[in-house]
């Protein structure tokens, strides 16, 4: 009859301390059992990790829509946003995935979800543009009061995430939040201060031809009369991540991007 596991356990630990085949055998149980913690610990901390994810989402697209201070209930506040998919090629809502289980970020890695982009069409350095995202709608019964929508692309060491809202014109910034980047601390990650974040509120998308024109400056904005109205200041000492952040409004506020989808709206508003 073959030992027991704790009968073997005993005579492996009764081994010297400096036996080989004690070495190896506490190491291969203390590999087991750490393994063991981490896994039941990753079941049982996921559904934790899930809504905290979810809540700090809600959080930044508050805080891009302006609807974000220290008395703020998340919850409550978030409870007047609807989130839409839209299919970025059409500028139609649609109903092809779910808007609460749907991943951007996995779909546009994911060929069948995505399409590749020219040179010429990835000014933003995206590589590939998902074919649906999901905007927020904040919403005072039936009627639209802004729309927040996602952004991301590449500034000088990373790719910035994000969302700008816009008021029911579809052209007059309400905010802008970055949510992740790992852009140079003191400067490119300035992209954080709330002191620059306070300058997009007011500022226009499309000059009066209907061209995007909103950007941000190569130092202080010296912009003066309708030009004021779509610049910001630079950031100091981070012109690359400045000129990221300009990329990647103009991709997703133009035709690769938003582009048809806010020209539905439009017309959907009679506009």
């Amino acid at each position: 009859m073959s030992a027991s596991p704790v009968t073997a356990l005993g005579r492996i630990l009764a081994l010297p301390n400096d036996s080989t085949r004690k070495t190896i055998a506490v190491a291969l149980i203390l590999s087991l059992v750490c393994s063991m913690v981490v896994s039941v610990s990753a079941v049982v901390l996921r559904p934790l990790q899930i809504e905290n994810a979810s809540a700090d989402r809600q959080r930044n697209i508050l805080a891009a829509a302006n609807l974000l201070d220290e008395n703020t209930n998340v919850a409550d506040a978030f409870s007047k946003i609807e989130a839409r998919v839209v299919d970025l090629s059409s500028g139609d809502f649609t109903d092809d995935v779910d808007a609460e289980n749907y991943d951007q970020r996995r779909a546009a890695r994911d060929p069948a979800m995505s399409t590749p982009l020219s040179s010429e069409q990835d000014i933003a350095s995206v590589g590939r543009r998902e074919r649906y995202a999901i905007v927020y709608l904040v919403k005072d019964g039936e009627a639209i009061e802004q729309i927040i929508l996602p952004i991301h692309g590449y500034g000088l060491w990373s790719t910035l995430y994000g969302f700008i809202a816009l008021e029911p014109d579809l052209n007059t910034v309400v905010g802008l939040k970055y949510y992740e980047h790992s852009e140079t601390a003191g400067l490119g990650a300035e992209v954080d201060n709330p002191a620059w974040y306070s300058q997009w509120k007011g500022r226009r998308v499309f000059d009066a031809s209907g061209a995007l024109a909103l950007h941000v400056a190569k130092g202080k904005s010296r912009a003066v009369g309708n030009a004021a109205q779509h610049e910001v200041d630079g950031l100091a000492g981070a012109t690359l991540t400045g000129n990221g952040v300009t990329n990647m409004l103009h991709f997703w506020l133009g035709e690769q991007g938003f582009g048809p989808f806010l020209e539905n709206m439009r017309k959907r508003a009679g506009g």
